[in-house]
């Protein structure tokens, strides 16, 4: 980490089998900023029942024919990684059991993520956190108790570097079911960092999330959300809105920062015009004494505030001062 939110571009399976299009992604995803770039390794086998039963009858489940048809090879996966080094872009994967994880530890990844399907699936946390790598742990679907439970499965296996990521699994998430403020409620509870995996269409709640003090962002990404192939695209990030999406982010950490000093040089040239001074309201000659009515508080800035009034009035003039001309200290006996 570098001090600032990690990113994520989730390319998901988003490249519908195609290497070259894994390849282009890993691409756009550096052109639009992000810090990382994350595919999802699915051995179909590892996620779906084979056959389920209709009428009866045992029929081969359609979702595993749908994923081997978009998986890549070990070596296209390899060439994927290779190119994500050579411009400078992580990059890892989410896994779902130890064939993908195993594929995935071998790349040297700078983290694993365990998706919210598995939030509940302790072996294969425990297997994520003996690779000793970042484990970045999806809740969606989670409630504490369940939240709890891999917590302290995390524990016991004595890794180090672990970020729970704040999740509706909703495809897309409406804005107003973001449940932001329940970034709160996982720091507080587990004193883990935590980040915002997110699946909303615009930049909004991600932004709330990073104001609430997430460290980390995910956010789906795709080169057409238009296309019928898979299953991540339509509430998926287009390369534009996600290159828009990761400006708004850096904006809004722009505009929490801490500014020393506090006023900069453009708030101190609006200062000057925009705050008053004490000005006179006529020529007044040494001995005046001077009333409230021979001040003016108005615009611009001089050497004294109103909040100076109190030590002009009812003292004595050392020396004249004109109309318009701002009252000083040095002018009054001491």
């Amino acid at each position: 980490m570098t001090g600032r939110v990690h990113i994520i571009a989730e390319a998901g399976t988003t490249h519908e089998g195609n290497a070259t299009t894994a390849l282009e992604s890993v691409r756009l995803a550096q052109e639009a900023g992000a810090d990382s770039i994350k595919f999802q390794f699915i051995e179909p086998e590892e996620l779906y029942l084979g056959q389920i039963r209709e009428n009866g009858q045992l029929v081969d489940n359609p979702p595993i024919a749908a994923r081997t048809a978009q998986k890549l090879s070990d070596e296209q996966w390899r060439q994927v990684a290779q190119e994500s080094v050579r411009l400078g872009i992580p990059f890892s994967a989410s896994v779902f059991g130890p064939i993908s994880l195993g594929k995935l530890k071998a790349m040297d990844p700078p983290y694993i993520k365990i998706a919210s399907t598995d939030t509940t699936n302790i072996p294969l946390i425990e297997l994520a956190c003996e690779t000793e790598k970042t484990v970045l742990l999806s809740t969606g679907m989670s409630d504490l108790g369940e939240i709890e439970a891999a917590v302290n499965a995390i524990e016991r296996c004595g890794a180090k570097d672990v970020v729970l990521l704040h999740c509706v699994s909703a495809y897309p998430c409406p804005v107003e079911a973001a449940n932001i403020g329940f970034v709160r409620v996982l720091r507080e509870a587990f004193g883990l960092p935590v980040g915002y995996s997110d699946h909303t269409e615009t930049s909004v709640s991600a932004i709330a999330a990073v104001a609430l003090g997430t460290t980390w962002i995910e956010k789906h990404m795709t080169q057409d959300r238009a296309s019928p192939i898979g299953y991540d695209h339509s509430y998926a990030m287009e390369p534009q809105m996600l290159t828009d999406f990761i400006a708004d982010i850096r904006a809004c950490e722009a505009a929490l920062a801490v500014r020393s000093p506090k006023v900069g040089e453009a708030e101190a040239a609006v200062k000057s015009r925009a705050r008053r001074g004490l000005w006179a309201a006529r020529d007044l000659p040494a001995g005046h004494v001077v009333t409230a009515a021979d001040i003016l508080p108005v615009r611009p800035a001089g050497p004294l505030s109103p909040a100076d009034a109190e030590k002009l009035v009812g003292r004595t003039l050392a020396q004249p001062i004109l109309k318009s001309e701002p009252f000083r200290l040095e002018i009054i006996e001491p």
